[in-house]
């Protein structure tokens, strides 16, 4: 009985540490350069923090993290992206026998290490790049589509439409999961229009810097491209005891408004009384017409008495003063 329960026991241990992350596993290489917001499996990762087998790498939608893996290899990870070394077997000397990189989304750059050119192998949902000892760009987008810009070296992109090799420097191919795939050309900045984001390939076009040493050329895809920061994230307070919060009784509802009363109609007013006609002026009676006077009424009348002749004055016969 107590043989089953050790081996029970050492059963469940087993199982609890067989099912959690290593925190001992050995580092395939690690964080040169972290800016904004870069985190691993174990939270935020900073400079000189190493890189895990099978850890998933997530940037903000402004970080950028540049790692070196064991055998020299680099990988810059820009803004949004989420990548995982899928695999890496190193062997004893300064190379490795498999290095793979699953890219789920975001934009990167790869520069080969000092392994042999089969020992790289980088998945996307579109397909898979095949490494010829190259420095290029990929980007992946959120509906998986890819899009593939060689700087260096020689790539090849296989999906499930066929394959497309990239020998010239800003030979460009973009694939869909679903199969279709462009031929190769030389990148221009109506890639971006095609891959519906403006950021897609920020190492080219200037939207993010990375370290001397990982520059390539622009492809003339230069452009001011602004990348909007993460916006700050609000602070979580420890949770305090808060007193029960006081109801209020709610108030009664107002009784609705009487309906006014229809206002009533006025009466109408009276008709004005016709004022009576004025009676008409009588007429004047006619002036009688006048008696010509003739000669013959003159005729008529009485003769008037003459007057008596008066003596004339004779001055000669005057009595003067004074005479006798």
């Amino acid at each position: 009985m107590a043989y089953l329960r050790r081996a029970a026991f050492v059963a469940l241990i087993v199982a609890l540490y067989g099912s959690m992350p290593s925190k001992a596993a050995e580092p395939i290489g690690q964080a040169i350069r972290i800016k904004t917001e870069v985190s691993g499996a174990t939270g935020p990762l900073v400079v000189s923090d190493p890189v895990h087998r099978d850890e998933r790498i997530r940037t903000s939608r402004s970080g950028l993290g540049q790692f070196v893996f064991r055998d020299g290899s680099k990988l810059a990870v820009g803004a949004g992206s989420s990548v995982v070394i899928d695999k890496f077997v190193f062997d004893d000397s300064r190379s490795v026998q498999k290095l793979t990189v699953a890219a789920a989304k975001g934009t990167f750059r790869w520069i080969s290490g000092n392994s042999k050119h089969s020992a790289y192998q980088i998945l996307t949902p579109a397909g898979t790049i095949g490494v010829r000892g190259t420095v290029f760009d990929f980007y992946v987008g959120g509906d998986g589509t890819t899009a593939v810009v060689l700087l260096s070296g020689a790539a090849e992109f296989c999906g499930r439409g066929g394959c497309q090799q990239l020998t010239r420097r800003c030979d460009c191919v973009v694939a869909r999961p679903n199969g279709d795939m462009t031929d190769t050309r030389r990148v221009d900045r109506s890639i971006l229009r095609t891959l519906g984001n403006r950021q897609a390939l920020p190492f080219l076009s200037g939207g993010q810097q990375l370290s001397p040493g990982w520059s390539g050329t622009g492809c003339g895809l230069s452009a001011a491209i602004q990348i909007r920061p993460d916006p700050p994230q609000p602070r979580v307070l420890p949770p305090t005891k808060l007193a029960p919060p006081i109801e209020t009784p709610p108030k009664p509802d107002k009784p609705p408004k009487p309906d006014k009363p229809p206002k009533p109609d006025k009466p109408s007013k009276p008709d004005k009384p016709s004022k009576p006609e004025k009676p008409s002026k009588p007429d004047k009676p006619g002036k009688p017409d006048r008696h010509d006077k003739s000669w013959h009424d003159k005729l008529d009348r009485p003769d008037r008495p003459k007057k008596p002749d008066t003596p004339r004055y004779d001055r000669s016969k005057a009595r003067l003063p004074g005479r006798w």
